[in-house]
């Protein structure tokens, strides 16, 4: 279901607004229902703000939660739409062997180094552009990855979210409409 306005967004019940908004963040339904029990948003803007904060503000157990959720760049398992989605128009779920077994080489150094998944937002990049991506961050401390690996998730989040609203800005402007700075 996409929701033209935060208006109907706003009116929807609280069982439905989290259906919508739980998948926007990698399997934290949690998130959604705080974003629920804020209710009313000005703005699709606002709401995604908030969501961001409520993120920054969940503490560091959570944060990496939140990371861990992410499954693996190029992998076989089982995953959520979106990321299949994702992944899918990466070209991710139709690596060769070869590149399948490099894949996985470096998903395994990767979370050894940093305890978690590498997480990129793969939306306009090919799988040469992530693996390079993937080779090139494995350079990074800990510290540099892990807030690199949550700018990375807001990212996919912001762009999972923006395709819940009309996004059009030829209709008007609307002040409710995604985009708006009111």
């Amino acid at each position: 279901m996409k929701m033209a306005t935060i208006h109907e967004f706003n009116q929807i019940t609280k069982d439905a607004f989290i259906e919508q908004l739980e998948g926007i963040f990698e399997h934290a339904r949690w998130l959604a229902e705080q974003a629920a029990a804020g209710r009313p948003y000005h703005s699709p803007d606002e709401l995604f703000r908030k969501m961001v904060k409520m993120v920054e503000d969940s503490g560091e157990d959570r944060k990496r939660e939140l990371i861990r959720a992410h499954p693996d760049l190029g992998g076989r398992m089982r995953m959520s739409a979106h990321s299949a989605s994702e992944q899918r128009e990466s070209g991710l779920q139709n690596l060769t062997k070869e590149e399948y077994t490099k894949f996985q080489r470096a998903n395994e150094k990767y979370k050894k180094k940093f305890g978690f998944p590498f997480i990129l937002a793969v939306r306009g990049k090919n799988k040469e552009e992530i693996y390079a991506a993937m080779r090139e961050r494995l350079c990074h401390s800990s510290e540099q990855e892990f807030q690199t690996a949550l700018e990375q998730i807001y990212q996919i989040a912001y762009f999972r979210f923006t395709a819940l609203f009309n996004q059009s800005n030829e209709n008007g402007g609307n002040s409710d409409e995604f985009g708006s700075t009111e």
